[in-house]
């Protein structure tokens, strides 16, 4: 490592920011220049779907730095401009600005996109996704008090946004395709208990429902038309239906790529001059012995110290057990580790109750994954007993006479 080394970082998102300020702090003193196609610099992107929708948040606070922090550190910030091309030969990017830059050490935050369905209708005004600041404005604008809101997918953004429009005043449908909401990404146990919350607070929920098209007036949407023949009327709808990691450029480049970009435990892909982070990559998950694409601020954080200590030659710390979080209505909801492997499951507290945690265990009594909702001494205690492998008693799981963190001696 050089002085006269060149990093370059493309997305300027929570993993592009984080990277290049951890380089800093790990003691690079070359030249850092981060691309971004958003005309913000790098901000938290998980308040979108919730304090920013309610108002309870600003620019300044979703903010990863403040911005005098990339001036002062050295930090070249390219907004509103475009990677369009890597040359790793020449170890080369073009921009549509029609510049070129060279690097030593490129690094790959290009994200994820919104998935979009392929039904008639989705270019209508008001059918909205929520991936950036851009779009969260677009949907904030739109809510309130008397209005109507449809949401199409009953995953993590669609539930954060139902709660956030529902706090608002507005009526809101959740449309989604399978039998339960959340049914790609939590239990069954979880799955009711959010269907539960949500009805309780008003939120409609449409199980089994295939969307067949978006109808609109005039070239703005007025319903959502079922498979069925029922139409749901709206003002606005969100389609959340999942996302897709942005690999063209790496795929362009030759970089090898499957569902992300294929990186290693150093965050490292097929190419040593090029890592990759976030949520574009397909990763290795040691503590489950299989590959696979995250979507999660931790896990952009964890790969951006993983490149930066590459790039700086500090050793890499060891890898963490995944967590995730979501915030709906005054639902806390933790999640540490993935249920690969998991059999079966250990209920501790009461789901009628809202705090509750679902612990996904293998036939041995191995514990894989805990879903904790208002229980954080379970999720707290999750993460520990994942890390170290351990095996539970499912009885003492249940019994809420023991302390979690008497579970993780």
């Amino acid at each position: 490592m050089a002085e006269t080394d060149r990093v370059i970082i493309v997305g300027a998102g929570h993993g592009g920011g984080a990277v290049a300020a951890t380089l800093r702090q790990y003691g690079f003193k070359g030249t850092i220049m981060v691309i971004g196609t958003e005309p913000l610099a790098p901000y938290q992107r998980p308040p979108l779907s919730k304090a920013w929708l309610k108002g309870e948040a600003d620019a300044a606070s979703l903010a990863l730095r403040p911005p005098a922090f990339y001036a002062k550190a050295n930090i070249d910030l390219r907004l509103a401009t475009t990677v369009t091309a890597i040359d790793t030969g020449a170890k080369t990017v073009a921009t549509d600005t029609g510049d070129t830059f060279g690097y030593d050490w490129l690094i790959l935050a290009t994200g994820a996109r919104a998935r979009r369905l392929p039904i008639p209708g989705m270019e209508l005004a008001g059918v909205l996704e929520l991936r950036s600041a851009a779009d969260a404005d677009q949907l904030k604008a739109a809510l309130g008090p008397g209005k109507r809101l449809a949401v199409v997918g009953g995953g993590y953004i669609g539930l954060e946004a139902a709660a956030s429009a529902t706090a608002l005043g507005a009526t809101v449908t959740v449309i989604e395709r399978e039998n339960r909401v959340l049914a790609r990404v939590a239990s069954v146990e979880l799955s009711e208990a959010y269907q539960v919350a949500h009805r309780r607070r008003g939120v409609v929920i449409e199980l089994s429902a295939q969307v067949a098209a978006l109808e609109g007036v005039d070239g703005r949407i007025t319903g959502v038309r079922l498979g069925d023949g029922r139409l749901i009327a709206c003002d606005v709808a969100l389609v959340g239906v999942g996302a897709v990691a942005n690999i063209e450029l790496a795929q362009a480049a030759g970089i090898t790529c499957d569902l992300g970009i294929t990186v290693d435990l150093a965050a490292r892909t097929s190419d040593p001059s090029v890592f990759a982070i976030g949520d574009c990559t397909w990763r290795p998950l040691p503590h489950y012995g299989r590959d696979f694409r995250l979507e999660s601020v931790p896990n952009a954080l964890e790969q951006a110290r993983q490149a930066a200590a590459s790039i700086c030659g500090r050793a890499l710390a060891a890898p963490e057990v995944p967590w995730f979080w979501s915030d709906q209505f005054d639902l806390k909801l933790q999640i540490v580790g993935l249920n690969f492997g998991a059999t079966h499951t250990v209920v501790r507290g009461d789901p009628a109750t809202e705090s509750f945690a679902v612990f996904h265990m293998t036939d041995d009594n191995h514990l894989r994954a805990v879903e904790a909702v208002n229980m954080a001494d379970a999720f707290m205690a999750g993460r520990l007993l994942i890390a170290k492998d351990r095996k539970l008693a499912p009885a003492q799981i249940c019994d809420m006479s023991v302390a979690m963190k008497d579970l993780t001696v």
